[in-house]
């Protein structure tokens, strides 16, 4: 089921988030000391919940039998795009479709926040996560380098 996230959840979707993404900065070798902007070591549970407080999010999970298997967030931009952030899957409940259910969802929370559009930015290197995202329709639309990060930032959008 997916729903909204509430704010006392906020710890155990940082653990969720933390976990998530830390597969990615071991596959790719990022660290605490040559990325600590990377979501695996940024994210807290004050930054979580100052998040919840911006009337312009909604952040949601897919939970099953009170367990959270999967968080993402969706902030409304000026105009007709939003901003999909920190979508994520427990790694013990990955290629079950959770992520895809997810998507989803913010598909429709966009629509619902009158965005026509979603745009997203991945580790450009992660040439799978960007083929996971072109099969829902997302396109590459430009890179950026960052020096406080050892990688590549990709950036995609799917239109509505």
């Amino acid at each position: 089921m997916i729903r909204p996230m509430r704010p006392e959840e906020a710890p155990a979707c940082v653990q969720l988030i933390r976990e998530s993404f830390n597969t990615v900065a071991q596959e790719f070798g990022f660290t605490p000391e040559n990325a600590p902007r990377f979501t695996a070591f940024a994210i807290t549970a004050e930054r979580l919940e100052a998040q919840w407080q911006d009337p312009r999010r909604v952040m949601f999970v897919c939970e099953r039998q009170g367990e959270i298997l999967g968080y993402a967030s969706l902030l409304a931009g000026d105009g007709e795009g939003c901003e999909l952030n920190n979508l994520c899957v427990s790694p013990a409940h990955r290629h079950k479709g959770i992520g895809g259910r997810l998507l989803e969802h913010a598909f429709s929370q966009a629509q619902r926040l009158g965005g026509s559009r979603i745009e997203i930015g991945i580790v450009e290197e992660n040439q799978r996560l960007r083929r996971w995202y072109e099969g829902y329709g997302f396109t590459h639309i430009g890179t950026k380098k960052f020096d406080f990060f050892p990688f590549t930032c990709g950036y995609m959008e799917k239109r509505l």
